[in-house]
């Protein structure tokens, strides 16, 4: 109503568009005009979900490479041990782990294969028949090649490891000792074969392992190395 008291109409109706709708239906969000898509926020998104993706391939994809590789505990329940020998020194002695245990390798010189022959009376087992050698080792030697030995450093009696004790006649182990291994916790005795002497504690000769010679100087533990 006007102030001369004259009634006015309202018109209710909200404005249209061109195509006779409300104006403000047509609105769009606020976050929405016309125009070009937000091409930046896409390529976001769509780099988050690639990486996503490739996190996902990743976390899948260590388990499968683990599973081709070699395991500790493999290699511990008895996988064979490569070595090379060419840098051993007549007379010397080179300790490698097999199994979690000490494999002696000695290249024993002509005189050590000489005075080993001279042992045999003082020995309980000269003939290795206890079988603690593969049927390649039973001979006189407990080896494939005489000039050298592969034997498990660890005394057949309580197991622990013996010393290596190459000289001859020393004022602790008699006149009569040709040189071997000599175990200071109970006084076993071993020649340079691993033969065990007599009247000590130790029951047997020392475990001679399974091995071979890959070549020349290239040797194998833990296997005799034929396909």
């Amino acid at each position: 109503m006007s102030h001369d008291g004259t009634i006015m109409s309202v018109d209710s109706t909200y404005p249209t568009g061109p195509e006779g709708l409300p104006a403000l239906e047509r609105a769009d969000p606020p976050d929405v005009i016309h125009g070009q898509p937000d091409l930046a926020r896409r390529r976001a998104l769509v780099a988050a979900t690639t990486a996503l993706g490739g996190i996902s391939v990743a976390i899948t994809a260590v388990p499968f490479v683990g599973s081709m590789l070699p395991s500790e505990r493999a290699k511990a329940a008895g996988a064979p041990v490569e070595t090379d020998i060419s840098n051993l020194e007549p007379g010397a002695l080179l300790t490698v782990e097999w199994q979690g245990k000490p494999v002696w390798i000695l290249r024993r010189t002509e005189e050590m294969l000489r005075l080993m022959g001279e042992d045999e009376q003082r020995l309980s087992d000269p003939q290795s028949a206890v079988p603690q050698q593969p049927a390649y080792c039973r001979n006189p030697t407990r080896s494939i090649k005489p000039g050298f030995l592969v034997a498990v450093g660890i005394c057949t009696h309580l197991g622990c490891v013996p010393t290596f004790r190459p000289e001859t006649a020393p004022a602790d182990l008699g006149p009569e000792w040709h040189g071997g291994f000599y175990c200071p916790c109970h006084a076993s005795k071993f020649d340079l074969a691993g033969r065990v002497y007599k009247n000590v504690p130790a029951p047997t000769n020392l475990v001679i392992p399974q091995h071979g010679y890959l070549s020349d100087f290239r040797l194998i533990i833990g296997t005799d190395g034929k396909l």
